[in-house]
């Protein structure tokens, strides 16, 4: 594991460190995972935008969600 330093405001300190007293963990647990949850989020983001993108470039078609008429004989006599 790396250490790394980073400037961070009063406030935003002071709110960090009251969460996690009351989640008992670390400063850097806690930033570890806010990070790992912001990293999530992005590529979660990011494969929405692309799955949105692709069905833009290329929207699904009627015929698509057609079903012949053998696929759709479930075999009763009616």
């Amino acid at each position: 594991m790396k250490t790394i330093q980073m400037t961070i405001d009063d406030k935003l300190l002071e709110d960090v460190d009251k969460l996690t007293a009351q989640l008992e963990t670390t400063r850097s647990a806690f930033v570890r995972s806010a990070l790992q949850a912001a990293i999530k989020k992005h590529r979660i983001r990011e494969a929405e935008r692309k799955y949105i993108e692709s069905y833009t470039k290329q929207p699904q078609q009627p015929e698509e969600y057609e079903i012949d008429e053998v696929a759709r004989d479930w075999g009763d006599d009616w």
